[in-house]
């Protein structure tokens, strides 16, 4: 995660500012790992807090401490190539864009267990069906937005992982935002965890949630 942050500061020629969220701050998480990262990037915020909330309450408080004008959020691991990394950041700087979403390429389900696949694939099909919108994949972990639209972003009530739809949902119906699909790509070996059937039923009701607000 250092290495790629850095990397990526050296190709856009920024000294950018990282925030990490411990969602459930544990013991795992060392003082002597949070001293290294401190140490490696002079611009880096440790935060957590001792119970997990989810990663849609997670990334929220990280969004609300961050202080930069271009806001971009992945996952800790930085599991998309460098270069998808540089487009969403290129396509915020262009000015042309309000939100960069994430878009998976095709490869992607080369490397997902069946059953992310059956869920992801699940996932599209409805959001095309029962909300029209232009993005299907919205739950690629790799998105960005100006400091304009943080406001909509911290507005979002969904504490887990659907929190991405909702706040898709909310700036098409807004219309006030330009939206624009940015394809990116996963690093090579990317390891997937087995996926936790205990949230999927939250999930649902999360779903059912965003289907039936206005």
């Amino acid at each position: 995660m250092v290495q790629a942050f850095r990397l990526f500061c050296d190709k856009a020629a920024i000294n950018a500012e990282l925030v990490i969220v411990f969602d459930g701050d544990t013991p795992t998480v060392t003082e002597e790992a949070k001293s290294y990262i401190t140490g490696q990037i002079p611009l880096a915020v440790l935060m957590g807090y001792p119970v997990n909330m989810g990663k849609g309450f997670a990334i929220r408080q990280g969004m609300a401490r961050a202080t930069g004008d271009l806001l971009i959020y992945t996952d800790i691991d930085f599991p998309y190539k460098l270069e998808s990394l540089m487009a969403v950041y290129n396509e915020l700087k262009s000015g042309a864009t309000d939100i960069a979403v994430g878009v998976k390429d095709n490869n992607y389900y080369a490397h997902v267990p069946e059953a992310r696949k059956v869920i992801s694939r699940f996932l599209r099909f409805t959001v095309r069906l029962l909300l029209s919108m232009p993005i299907t994949d919205t739950q690629c972990g790799l998105k960005g937005f100006n400091r304009a639209v943080l406001p909509v972003f911290l507005g979002t009530t969904i504490n887990r992982y659907l929190f991405d739809l909702e706040f898709l949902k909310i700036c098409y119906r807004q219309k006030k935002f330009r939206i624009k699909p940015v394809e990116v790509s996963l690093n090579d070996n990317i390891q997937f965890t087995k996926m936790n059937y205990r949230v999927l039923l939250p999930e649902v009701i999360n779903f059912v949630k965003v289907i039936i607000t206005g």
